[in-house]
């Protein structure tokens, strides 16, 4: 379809072949993820038995990675619509393009704007930034073993029981969650960033301390980073961005979340998490608008604790099993109640884990803000032999240590979508 975009002169015909691979796209995503969900709220709408539909989407499993490699096929068409790229010659480079297997089960979502050309001109052996790669591995393993399935400990326990727990178990169950999903796909992202730097191909940035945002725009640019870009760029500015007057802004906003929200699975918990971030862009930019010099009263460290706050309790919506769970555990948090609470031992790992979380964050923020700089300083290491021997020796230490406290191994959390 790309192919025939590219070579139609015709307006009309360009936009017919988009949709027609825009349809193939999301009809075969729809019908996989979507269709089980779709029938369920069908016949609870129109009070038809549902038996027969259940049995019929049960039979068929989802695809690996089919969220990932959808959206990088719809941004490969629409680029190619927009002129903004060539469609590729060669079948087996665009294969790899969504077949990449660092980043295919859990992103970054890949744009073919950045990844096409790596094929086309691929990085010489020689510059292969190995040790920023290992570094990147190393980090991801560290977040991933020692800190997110620690914290899921903590998290499976609180959000099995939301009812029978205790006001402040429900807290720190809510915040270890938090972290958990940081580390958790923030070590995906950078082991896979790690492994593609291997092979010679950059992925995009994923994270860059998105706890640390002092607003919820803020947020969504350090947050998923490839997920936000290409919400705005194939979602949000397509329906008319902020280019239509205010009420169209907010409107734009709550789609497009919402959209993001559905996204990452067919549930209405998802549905409404996406909502709730929209919802707060949407106040955060009336807000802006209505009261411009409001901001600069406000203190900053108040702006990161609010956003990080209301972030965590919308990721109570994200991590619960049902919207009644979600509810459930809402009314616990906000009401002091008597319960179960827990114990010493998972309380204490919640602290040793948020412990490594401010430290690193800390690092980050006065050293590493961007991979770029990192990078610059594993070039200088890897240029020189008696600087890449010890940089072999501590990693080998490190290997042993994340071995040594690893928890018990759990999914990543970004699998099932």
């Amino acid at each position: 379809m790309a192919n025939r975009i590219f070579r139609s002169n015709s307006r009309g015909q360009r936009r017919f072949f988009l949709w027609v691979s825009l349809c193939n796209s999301l009809g075969i995503l729809i019908f996989f993820k979507y269709g089980h969900f779709i029938a369920e709220n069908w016949a609870l709408l129109f009070g038809l038995p549902n038996a027969s539909l259940g049995s019929f989407w049960s039979q068929w499993l989802l695809p690996v990675g089919i969220s990932f490699y959808t959206f990088q096929s719809i941004s490969y068409v629409v680029d190619v619509y927009r002129k903004e790229l060539h469609p590729e010659s060669k079948f087996l480079s665009y294969l790899l393009f969504l077949s990449f297997f660092p980043q295919l089960v859990a992103g970054p979502i890949v744009t073919a704007k950045s990844f096409l050309p790596q094929i086309r001109r691929p990085m010489d052996l020689t510059r292969i930034p190995i040790l920023f790669g290992g570094f990147l591995i190393l980090l991801g393993l560290f977040k991933k073993m020692v800190l997110a399935d620690h914290l899921a400990e903590v998290v499976d326990l609180v959000f099995a029981h939301p009812a029978e727990m205790s006001t402040r178990s429900l807290w720190v169950g809510m915040f270890s969650y938090s972290f958990q999903i940081y580390c958790d796909f923030s070590g995906y992202t950078d082991i896979a960033q790690g492994t593609a730097l291997l092979f010679g191909f950059r992925l995009p940035e994923n994270f860059r301390m998105p706890y640390l945002a002092s607003g919820f725009s803020m947020f969504w640019t350090r947050w998923h980073i490839s997920l936000s870009q290409w919400l705005r760029n194939y979602l949000y500015i397509p329906l008319g961005g902020n280019r239509m007057g205010n009420f169209f802004t907010y409107r734009n906003l709550i789609m497009v979340m919402a959209i993001g929200g559905l996204w990452h699975g067919a549930s209405w918990n998802f549905v409404f998490w996406g909502i709730g971030h929209g919802g707060f862009l949407v106040l955060e930019r009336w807000v802006g608008n209505r009261f411009p010099s409001l901001s600069m009263y406000v203190p900053k460290l108040f702006k990161i604790l609010f956003t990080f706050i209301v972030v965590s309790l919308l990721w109570i919506f994200f991590r619960s099993a049902n919207f009644a769970d979600s509810l459930c555990y809402l009314q616990g948090i906000l009401t002091k109640k008597e319960g179960f609470l827990l114990p010493y031992s998972l309380e204490m790992k919640f602290v040793y884990c948020f412990s490594f979380l401010i430290l690193g964050h800390i690092l980050g923020l006065f050293f590493f803000q961007e991979n770029k700089q990192m990078l610059d300083h594993f070039e200088k290491i890897q240029n020189s032999l008696r600087k890449s021997l010890f940089f072999a020796f501590l990693a080998a230490i490190v290997m042993v240590l994340i071995v040594l406290y690893a928890a018990e191994s759990k999914p990543f959390v970004y699998f099932v979508f």
